[in-house]
């Protein structure tokens, strides 16, 4: 047993879908949640911008004494991750795009990917659509300000309602027939998507995927925990704003405080 707790860093609020998935199938490892408000969102920064980001806060990981990070951030992931394996003696787990999962799901070969402007228009996301997409016709969608308006909490509100219906019925008059929600954001955007999409679009996102590698590596290492201690919420950001959001979004009381990294 390995009672180090394990770390999840996105850049805001979107990391806790990740985070809802790992504690329905780890819900005995302790989790310390970072994210980094003061600059989000990643979505709209340069390459640089983000490793500095990113390493910044795997140094707060790691004088947490964690056994293992999730990187719950697609736009950190592509442009960061393989160089925070470089950098610290710390296992990595990482949030990519589901293209491998499109062919298991469209009937139609049309499929989209809902994602930052960053992961929009990345080399990495490029090169998994030109090695996986077997055949499929994938358009990319770069979600400009989604990430703002989870940030905000108060999803059920029709200035998102209308911004997605102007991303999605472009997709959805090209017949696409899935749908890959490539922002840990996004999940949180899902009852709304669904409306607009109905029920003939398939919508994926990576939260279960991520939740039963991370099980696997912690099992295959033999660093499994059954200490159950409280999980940890920080932010670089405003902390009472960061509770408002985080505790409706997961429906239950955190423990928080400010981050500085």
């Amino acid at each position: 047993m390995d009672t180090r707790p394990i770390g999840v860093f996105d850049s805001g609020v979107g990391g806790l879908s990740v985070y809802r998935e790992l504690k329905k199938l780890l819900p005995h490892e302790q989790v310390i949640y970072l994210c980094d408000q003061k600059n989000v969102p990643y979505g709209a920064k340069t390459k640089e911008q983000i490793l500095s980001y990113t390493d910044q806060s795997m140094q707060f990981f790691l004088k947490r004494n964690v056994k293992l990070v999730v990187i719950a951030c697609n736009t950190a992931t592509i442009y960061a991750i393989d160089a925070m394996r470089e950098r610290y003696p710390i296992l990595f787990v990482g949030t990519v795009p589901m293209i491998k999962q499109l062919k298991n799901y469209t009937k139609t070969k049309k499929a989209a990917v809902l994602c930052t402007p960053a992961t929009a228009k990345s080399e990495y996301l490029k090169k998994l659509i030109e090695e996986y997409a077997d055949g499929i016709e994938v358009k990319v969608i770069g979600g400009s300000n989604l990430e703002q308006f989870v940030e905000r909490g108060n999803l059920d509100n029709l200035r998102i309602y209308n911004l997605l219906v102007t991303l999605l019925n472009p997709l959805l008059e090209k017949n696409i027939d899935t749908l890959a929600l490539s922002c840990t954001h996004y999940p949180f955007l899902r009852p709304q998507i669904a409306k607009i999409a109905g029920s003939r679009v398939h919508i994926l996102d990576s939260g279960n995927a991520i939740a039963r590698h991370t099980k696997e590596i912690l099992r295959a290492g033999n660093l499994l925990s059954e200490n159950g201690q409280k999980d940890l919420f920080y932010t670089t950001g405003d902390m009472k704003k960061f509770r408002i959001v985080a505790e409706e979004l997961l429906g239950s009381t955190i423990e928080g405080e400010k981050a500085y990294v």
